[in-house]
């Protein structure tokens, strides 16, 4: 891929990297669909395959070939009509665009299931990443092993974000403490971050955060599959019966509420209609009868 490192002691310039997508103004959806193209391009590549027509690349990379021809003319790569594209100039081309053209260490806060997954994730490396340490505050945590690293304690976290020049934090902490490592990242000097945990990170200007919520996805899933399957979420019962505690008891409480709803409307018109019916009360009666209305 042509892809050179920088030694750990040598500082990345996080700003850099950015900046040149920044100046030509590519658009933030073009960047997002970059690494698609780039895992596409890398399989390609690894097949020895020399070029690849626009057609082909936008459907390994699941997008419309006129998309994917614009993409790139951000990037002033416009192919060989009749031959395609370069498959080992686009991998070093987009490579370099998106900075991993040099090694970020990445820190790695919270080490539970999700955290040793990714530590032992194996991506990281031939993509321009470094795991540069493994962070946990669990007393119990500290000092066993992931892929090889040592379970350093949060009290270092400042001290290896300087030493190893981190600029990108991964949290995969409880929700309840990712606002809290999410504030040290930053006060330490990480200015982009990639938040697992299931809430919402407040950052000031200058950090970018990128959020990964599994959960989200699978809803998102379920949605499809119950499409797929026909079931309606007001009239299936079993859709329901499937679904978490809080959203059965608020659907029973709407049924509830709709029940009483049905139940007074017809005592309502029952009533109207009595009084309705109801002979009129005559003039100068008793206490509690009604003055007849007389019309003019």
């Amino acid at each position: 891929m042509g892809r050179s490192t920088q030694s750990s002691s040598q500082a990345p310039d996080g700003g850099a990297a950015r900046r040149p997508s920044r100046a030509r103004g590519i658009p933030e959806a073009t960047v997002a669909r970059l690494p698609l193209y780039l895992r596409a391009l890398t399989a390609l590549s690894e097949r020895s395959v020399p070029t690849v027509s626009s057609e082909e690349l936008a459907a390994a990379a699941g997008v419309n070939s006129a998309k994917l021809r614009k993409d790139f003319s951000y990037l002033g790569s416009y192919g060989t009509r009749g031959v395609g594209y370069d498959v080992e100039y686009l991998v070093y081309q987009i490579s370099r665009e998106l900075g991993l053209t040099q090694d970020w260490p990445v820190v790695i806060v919270g080490i539970g299931n999700l955290g040793h997954a990714l530590a032992n994730y194996g991506g990281f490396a031939s993509r321009g990443f470094r795991v540069a340490a493994l962070l946990d505050a669990d007393p119990s945590v500290v000092g066993s092993t992931a892929a090889g690293l040592p379970v350093r304690h949060m009290d270092e976290l400042e001290q290896i974000v300087e030493s190893q020049q981190v600029s990108i934090g991964v949290i995969t902490t409880p929700p309840g403490a990712a606002q809290q490592v999410c504030d040290r990242l930053v006060d330490a000097g990480v200015t982009s971050i990639l938040n697992f945990a299931p809430t919402v990170l407040t950052v000031p200007d200058g950090v970018d955060v990128r959020k990964v919520d599994l959960s989200i996805e699978l809803q998102i899933l379920a949605f499809h599959e119950q499409r797929k399957a026909g079931e309606e979420p007001d009239s299936a019962d079993s859709v329901l019966d499937r679904a978490p505690g809080p959203v059965r008891a608020a659907a029973a409480k709407l049924r509830r509420a709709a029940a009483g709803t049905a139940k007074a409307e017809p005592a309502a018109r029952g009533t109207a209609a009595k009084k309705a019916a109801a002979p009129p009360a005559k003039p100068g009666g008793g206490e509690g009868d009604v003055q007849a209305v007389m019309p003019a």
